[in-house]
């Protein structure tokens, strides 16, 4: 790892004009305003709307990745789960899952993928144009108050 390379990526993505699908960059910016100055360096932050499969390069020399989405499929307020590289249906999309995205790396790399953990925090409504949803805030206050102690182990 380089000098300049923090040793932990948290990367979340999602649509902040689509409801609860912003649930993931939300995250991410409340990361970043509530991580301690003392861990600013080791810690590097990413959103997008979308996985693709440019990150991969993006996960280089880090020694843990984070992943951050939302999602209608897990249980309140949010799931964590190990993620490990793994060939899918979003393979070959424009639009790739923490696992698939995960194997661009090893492909490209010949090597293992850095240890990868993916919060999913529960979203209720995606619509174009709605406001996150009352749930969707109480889960984000969690998920934030669970990755910060995360990142600190």
């Amino acid at each position: 790892m380089s000098a300049e390379t923090a040793s932990l990526l948290v990367l979340g993505w999602g649509n902040r004009s689509r409801g609860d699908d912003a649930l993931g960059p939300l995250c991410v910016e409340a990361l970043q305003d509530a991580l301690p100055t003392h861990l600013k360096r080791q810690v590097e932050f990413l959103e997008d709307y979308q996985l693709q499969i440019e990150f991969a390069l993006d996960l280089v020399g880090r020694e843990r990745i984070l992943f951050i989405d939302a999602s209608l499929d897990c249980r309140a307020p949010f799931e964590v789960r190990s993620a490990l590289p793994r060939r899918d249906s979003s393979f070959s999309s424009h639009a790739l899952s923490p696992e698939a995205l995960l194997q661009v790396f090893v492909d490209l790399q010949g090597h293992a993928a850095p240890p990868a953990t993916l919060l999913a925090i529960r979203g209720e409504a995606f619509e174009l144009g709605e406001p996150m949803t009352d749930a969707a805030q109480a889960h984000l206050t969690a998920a934030v108050a669970w990755a910060l102690d995360w990142i600190q182990r």
